[in-house]
């Protein structure tokens, strides 16, 4: 039987439960559609899964006077026939046999569905002592989170403890930071004073830059013009070799005489078509000599005109007092764009710790911020104000950790 007959059986015996058949009526219905229409023998579990009625005890018995309707509903029919009392007798005892094997096969079913029964109560059994277990693991797991909650408390305690200690060794290093304060501001007076010496020596500088951007600028000039007139010169020569190949290639056709002197002279112009090509090759590759030359000394320029001359170490010593917070916006400010070819965008942000800072600029306008966690400096005048307002948020964090 597939599942369209099952379910269309169950709809017949629901049909007949609302119109107020009783459970025997429905098993007995059940069992007589198994039997005649499907040839399946009625059993305990098929029943009551098609009538969804009746206990265990039940349908045994409602099967048995289905199987006693069938055996009297035959009785009748072989006595009712014109038969010999002999083989009436006969077909008795065929019945009598059939009816004692059919009750041997029904106690075997018996036997297996009451072994079938017997495992799934094991089943149940063992699922039952799994959630004892299980249960018993969730205890001893929730006692284990109350000792560990009980510890915590007491680690929370100890460390507000801490906190009041490190509050008051906060106190005494902020009248420290006063006394480095007036220190760093003498530092900063004498640190201005070597600024404009070295402002001095930028001015010679930059000089110096012009004059080289004029002398590129003319020898870009004086190679391109080179590179025009030997292009133009190679085009004039293989052009009008090509046309008097062609000539000759016609004339090969007519002249058959003179083909061994046209084939001659045919190679000799592709001689000279290969010289043109070699001497046009080593053009180009000075022409990206000459480039690459052009790339180095621009690049060499963008560095000189980064740098301003500013020395090394001042422009280091600088760059480090930025990035602890020890000059103000106004003298940064001051400073211009002087140094920032010495300025180095951090490689990792100081709040995600994953993302790689990005600096981009907009005319005059700088901005350091992180693509990951949104962390942005704000548009700066320079280089330099852009990466130390992007440490300033950092280091105005730290304070007020250390104030809590």
């Amino acid at each position: 039987m597939n599942d369209a007959e099952r379910l269309e059986l169950r709809a017949e015996l629901a049909t007949m439960r609302t119109s107020g058949a009783r459970r025997q009526d429905l098993s007995q219905h059940a069992c007589k559609r198994l039997f005649f229409d499907f040839g399946i023998r009625p059993s305990m579990a098929t029943v009551r899964d098609l009538t969804q009625t009746g206990s265990a005890s039940d349908i045994p018995k409602d099967i048995d006077a289905f199987w006693a309707r069938i055996r009297s509903a035959s009785r009748v029919r072989i006595e009712s026939g014109a038969i010999p009392e002999g083989l009436q007798e006969r077909a008795g005892e065929l019945l009598g046999q059939l009816f004692l094997e059919a009750q041997e096969f029904a106690t075997r079913s018996l036997e297996n569905e009451r072994h079938a029964a017997k495992d799934d109560v094991d089943a149940a059994l063992s699922r039952l002592r799994d959630a004892e277990v299980r249960c018993a693991t969730v205890d001893e797991a929730l006692h284990r989170s109350e000792a560990r909650a009980d510890t915590a408390l007491a680690r929370n305690s100890s460390l507000e403890i801490e906190l009041a200690s490190l509050r008051g060794r906060a106190l005494e290093a902020q009248s420290g930071l006063h006394a480095s304060t007036r220190r760093l501001e003498r530092e900063n007076a004498a640190l201005t004073q070597r600024l404009e010496t070295e402002q001095t020596a930028n001015a010679a500088l930059r000089d110096r830059v012009d004059a080289l951007n004029g002398e590129l600028r003319h020898n870009t000039e004086h190679y391109a013009q080179q590179i025009k007139d030997a292009i133009s010169e190679a085009e004039r020569r293989v052009k009008p070799m090509l046309v008097e190949l062609d000539s000759l290639r016609g004339m090969a056709a007519t002249y058959q005489a003179g083909v061994r002197q046209a084939s001659q002279k045919e190679f000799d112009f592709i001689q000279q078509l290969s010289i043109a090509k070699a001497r046009t090759d080593r053009l180009e590759l000075r022409i990206r000599e000459q480039s690459d030359e052009i790339d180095s000394l621009a690049f060499e320029r963008d560095a000189l005109l980064g740098q301003s001359g500013m020395n090394e170490n001042v422009a280091g010593l600088i760059c480090s007092m930025v990035e602890e917070g020890r000059l103000s916006v106004q003298e940064m400010q001051a400073l211009g764009t002087d140094i920032d070819g010495f300025v180095t965008v951090p490689t990792r942000c100081p709040s995600c710790g994953t993302g790689e800072p990005e600096l981009t600029q907009r005319h005059d306008e700088f901005e350091l911020s992180c693509p990951d966690c949104d962390r942005s400096s704000g548009t700066a005048s320079s280089r330099l104000i852009a990466v130390a307002q992007f440490h300033a948020i950092k280091i105005a964090e730290t304070s007020e950790q250390t104030e809590r």
